[in-house]
């Protein structure tokens, strides 16, 4: 196996945790990282051993969800019957309410603003790392992240609240 295979493989299980926390559906998330390792297995010969082939990698997965967002809303939206507000059972355990709940809250963030807020967030990433990944300024990292903080902090679930982001 080459090396930039296991690079690859090993940055698997923190590529599956962020898809998941940005799509909001483990279907959609494992297909969005096995997008990413199609498209990053077939071009690993791209990656030139510069920088960080973690990095390199939730380029390439954040990439292909901003491309899968942007065609999905030319798409007529579904609402499948179990995810409707009237089928839906809450389950009895209070952790994982306030999960489902803490899940809810980043879901009505902007995409920009959630992006960044589980990449610092969730993969601990740093602001440089972030800003890279998502191809913008620190700047803007700092500030969608300060903004996406204040607009959970509002909703009830931010840093501050009884939901503590690395519980999720």
């Amino acid at each position: 196996m080459e090396d930039r295979e296991r690079l690859i493989i090993a940055e698997i299980p923190s590529l599956r945790r962020y898809a998941r926390a940005l799509m909001g559906d483990i279907a959609g998330a494992d297909d969005l990282v096995q997008d990413c390792l199609e498209r990053s297995l077939t071009r690993r010969h791209l990656w030139l051993g510069r920088g960080s082939m973690r990095a390199w990698l939730f380029t390439i997965l954040h990439n292909l969800h901003v491309n899968a967002v942007r065609a999905e809303t030319r798409r007529p939206r579904l609402v499948p019957i179990e995810q409707s507000r009237d089928a839906r059972v809450l389950p009895t355990q209070d952790h994982v309410v306030r999960l489902r709940q803490y899940a809810e809250a980043l879901a009505q963030l902007p995409e920009e603003q959630r992006a960044v807020v589980l990449l610092v967030g969730l993969e601990s990433m740093t602001y440089a790392e972030a800003a890279k990944i998502l191809g913008v300024p620190i700047g803007t990292v700092m500030s969608r992240l300060s903004r996406g903080r204040e607009r959970l902090r509002q909703l009830g679930h931010g840093p501050q609240s009884e939901i503590e982001f690395e519980a999720c």
